[in-house]
């Protein structure tokens, strides 16, 4: 880790032995060293060997004791209270990156002009997963939150945010009573402070899981109703978001 990094990299984690070090293996010390870069892993209070794994990885943990209750909002707010980065840079747990050291260089030049305060880019699954029903979903998804932020709506998807810092702390970050629909809270709020930028060169890849359990029609029904009731009520639909290992 830099001494004065310009970028934290913040994965919230709740039992993702299985996930992890594959994800956190992304971000070699070289990867770190050139972009000035420090790991920070915020867990909710794994059970399994989530912790374990990450200290090979990491430069820094905070975490919470087992039974005490954090949702997604809460671990990144904490993960990004001990980090230092110029840049916020939120992953999720299942979240591995095309290309790191491009994806890090093109973000970080549009981060450098004084009009772009985040970036959103695209997200697929697992390239050895995907399905046709991958291929649509996610076609159809990543045009509509590229047209949102081409509007000025502002939108990214969790899987991967990426904002200034002084931008993040200025709406206080995540909102933290919101158990879903934080990620489109988040844009929609810090719109008002500069331009957004959808990188459509740029991808990041998800597992499945989700979709794999529920089906599309549920995971997009949820999704919606979260955002509708964010944006009219300013308050999830949904009590608690459930966990998929």
């Amino acid at each position: 880790m830099s001494n004065n990094p310009l970028i934290s990299i913040i994965i919230p984690t709740l039992n993702e032995e299985k996930l992890i070090g594959k994800t956190l293996s992304q971000f070699t010390p070289e990867f770190r060293k050139k972009f000035k870069a420090e790991l920070i892993i915020s867990d909710g209070g794994s059970s399994d060997r989530t912790i374990e794994i990450a200290r090979y990885f990491t430069d820094k943990i905070t975490s919470i004791s087992q039974g005490e209750y954090q949702n997604i909002s809460m671990g990144r707010n904490q993960g990004a209270r001990i980090a230092l980065g110029r840049y916020l840079y939120f992953f999720n747990a299942d979240t591995l990156i095309n290309e790191p050291y491009e994806f890090f260089s093109e973000t970080l030049e549009v981060l450098s002009r004084h009009s772009y305060i985040a970036v959103a880019c695209n997200v697929k699954v697992f390239p050895d997963e995907e399905k046709l029903s991958d291929i649509l979903f996610h076609g159809f998804y990543n045009n509509y939150v590229c047209l949102l932020n081409k509007l000025g709506l502002g939108m990214a998807r969790g899987e991967c945010h990426i904002i200034r810092s002084d931008i993040f702390w200025s709406v206080n970050g995540y909102n933290e009573s919101l158990s879903a629909g934080e990620d489109f809270d988040l844009y929609r709020r810090i719109k008002k402070f500069g331009k957004i930028k959808f990188l459509r060169k740029l991808t990041v890849f998800e597992s499945p899981r989700r979709y794999r359990k529920f089906g599309y029609a549920k995971v997009f029904l949820d999704w919606a109703r979260n955002s509708l009731s964010v944006l009219l009520l300013n308050k999830s639909a949904s009590d608690h978001w459930e966990a998929v290992r």
